[in-house]
């Protein structure tokens, strides 16, 4: 599948703004960011830097925001039309924003999300 980084920047944008809102009100200092792969060159979907809410402590006073990586390349190799595209993106920022909640892989697993 072929998609410029702009129209998927947008089609980011619109699935962060489908998910629930109890979902995403509670995320703190936390920004989205869209990037074409990792710079190991992997085929990640998505990454989660950050500190999640569990391992908080004094937090706040001028800490760098969390990121949220979602990687173009992956979703697009991966995808075979924009229906899927967008399945693909909707999971991958649920499964990031679990992180932020201190939610880890084999938690995700148990609930169908990794």
């Amino acid at each position: 599948m072929d998609m410029t980084a702009d129209a998927f920047e947008a089609l980011v944008v619109e699935e962060l703004d489908r998910l629930p809102d109890e979902m995403v009100e509670g995320l703190d200092n936390v920004v989205f960011v869209v990037e074409d792969e990792p710079e190991d060159g992997g085929d990640l979907f998505g990454i989660y830097e950050g500190f999640a809410l569990t391992e908080r402590g004094q937090y706040g006073m001028g800490e760098l925001p969390d990121r949220i990586i979602v990687y173009r390349r992956a979703h697009l190799d991966a995808c075979g039309d924009e229906q899927e595209l967008r399945d693909e993106v909707h999971t991958t920022l649920v499964h990031e924003i679990a992180h932020f909640y201190g939610i880890d892989d084999e938690q995700l697993h148990e609930l169908g999300w990794a």
